[in-house]
């Protein structure tokens, strides 16, 4: 894919990793719709990146915002080629002790906005000419359980099933699906979480510059899977 030009939605682009997603397509001369809840993260992020960002206040487990702002952004002559879904957040907690509703809030935002968001974008992306690319960001807890973890190795291992089946019904339209398993990243997630992680923590920015390579490939070329850890985890 050749990126100039060509239009982006990120989810959790407020900070951390999404927020170097956007940086990185809008150097590359994307237009970035930045999906986040906080308005004042995604003003300063639009100062920062340019006119390229184009902050979007919404709270990605709202379903029915999220179906308003797809009809009212998206059309025949206007579509999306790049799909983010990197939203998301954790909770430390063992399964006899988490809220009902951190389990519901968690499945909302981890596994349910990404459904409902790549179910909008899917069919603008089969009107599209050119190749589209659906990137869904899940982490190496979609991969192994871990203790007091439940809830969320049980979102990560939803989002690596969707990926897959996704990746097969999809890619005879011209759409590319890769799911990323990331390890311990720098950025706020360890601090919401309560618990430290690698020491030595993924760059954000050398991630943001990986989903950029794999959006550059040929339209031929997909990495459906990939692992990304830390080479010395402590």
């Amino acid at each position: 894919m050749k990126l100039p030009n060509k239009i982006a939605i990120v989810t959790g682009a407020s900070k951390g990793l999404g927020a170097s997603f956007s940086k990185h397509l809008c150097e590359k001369d994307v237009t970035v719709y930045g999906i986040g809840r906080s308005e004042s993260d995604l003003n300063r992020l639009s100062t920062e990146f340019g006119s390229r960002f184009i902050p979007v206040i919404l709270d990605v487990s709202d379903r029915n915002a999220v179906e308003n702002w797809f009809s009212e952004t998206f059309n025949e002559s206007k579509l999306p080629d790049i799909l983010i879904n990197n939203a998301g957040f954790g909770y430390v907690s063992k399964v006899e002790d988490t809220p009902p509703e951190v389990w519901d809030s968690m499945m909302a935002v981890n596994v349910t906005a990404v459904f409902d968001f790549t179910r909008l974008a899917v069919p603008f992306m089969k009107m599209n000419p050119e190749t589209c690319h659906i990137i869904n960001v899940a982490s190496v807890a979609g991969l192994i359980g871990n203790p007091s973890l439940t809830a969320y190795n049980a979102s990560k291992f939803a989002i690596r099933g969707f990926s897959d089946a996704l990746m097969k019904e999809v890619r005879n339209d011209g759409i590319k699906v890769t799911c990323m398993f990331p390890g311990s990243i720098e950025t706020s997630f360890f601090d919401q979480l309560e618990m430290k992680g690698s020491p030595n923590k993924l760059n954000p920015d050398e991630i943001a510059r990986l989903v950029v390579f794999l959006l550059e490939t040929s339209s031929n070329f997909l990495v459906d899977e990939i692992t990304l850890r830390p080479l010395i985890p402590s």
